[in-house]
């Protein structure tokens, strides 16, 4: 398998996932309070949003990457 035709099917299965759930959530470890040696931390979940036209775009690009793969 050439690296067009993998990078096609990583943009194709990327795109789906987007699709499906329309982005993804990560938990972030930060310092709240430090004094002395005694810290607090703080974990804030953050969530990034991947827009549909982005899903879409990295479809598109996928199949076209296999299409001219093929030739």
């Amino acid at each position: 398998m050439n690296m067009t035709k993998l990078i096609g099917i990583i943009l194709i299965a990327g795109g789906g996932l987007g699709l499906a759930y329309g982005g993804f959530s990560y938990t972030k470890e930060t310092t709240g309070l430090k004094l002395g040696p005694l810290e607090l931390k703080v974990e804030e979940k953050q969530r990034v949003n991947v827009p549909l036209i982005v899903s879409a775009g990295a479809i598109v690009l996928g199949v076209f990457l296999l299409v001219i793969a093929r030739k």
